[in-house]
């Protein structure tokens, strides 16, 4: 079973099964494919250089809405800026989930302050999409969730996801507390 995440003077250490880093991995593979652009790239030179977006439009699916919300509630504005942010904001999330796919080759995994920010990020883009797939929408529904606690018991989809969900939500928790431990104190 999973150890979670400490600071130790090696720096922010975890062990994981081998199930449990090939679990881990084949969500990030997931959240990353989910995250890759489907639009062609931009015509222009300088566009294709710069990372701007030939489509300004909102994702239909809800999960990558959540990876990628809208920065305004005007929705010309909310379109100029995803045009200019999305592609670089796409690379930088895909980014963070392979540096914590790559993470997960050592035993025990070892984290510096960089790479466990990216972890923690890879960790809350994976969150954020059980979240979305789950509907958890309200404290009833994360309660609803968080009911599911024993891989033994599992019959459906709902269940294993909330389980991922809470395994994966522990995990994250556990990687904020080592962070924390290791802030200057004033």
């Amino acid at each position: 079973m999973a150890q979670g995440f400490r600071s130790t003077r090696k720096g922010i250490t975890a062990r994981f099964e081998d199930a449990e880093k090939e679990l881990l991995q084949k969500l990030f593979a997931d959240v990353a494919q989910t995250l890759a652009p489907q639009e062609p790239a931009a015509q222009d030179p300088l566009e294709r250089m710069l990372g701007v977006s030939a489509d300004a439009s909102a994702p239909e699916d809800s999960a990558l809405r959540r990876l990628l919300p809208d920065a305004s509630p005007d929705p010309e504005r909310a379109a100029e800026f995803r045009r200019y942010t999305e592609r670089g904001l796409r690379e930088t999330k895909m980014g963070a989930l392979k540096q914590a796919a790559l993470a997960l080759e050592a035993q025990p995994v070892r984290l510096d302050p960089e790479q466990a920010q990216a972890f923690g990020q890879a960790l809350n883009d994976v969150r954020l999409v059980l979240a979305d797939r789950l509907e958890i929408r309200s404290q009833e529904d994360a309660e609803r969730v968080g009911r599911y606690d024993d891989w033994s018991t599992i019959e459906d989809v709902e269940a294993y996801m909330s389980l991922l969900y809470n395994f994966v939500s522990w995990l994250q928790e556990t990687l904020m507390e080592a962070l924390l431990h290791d802030l200057p104190r004033h």
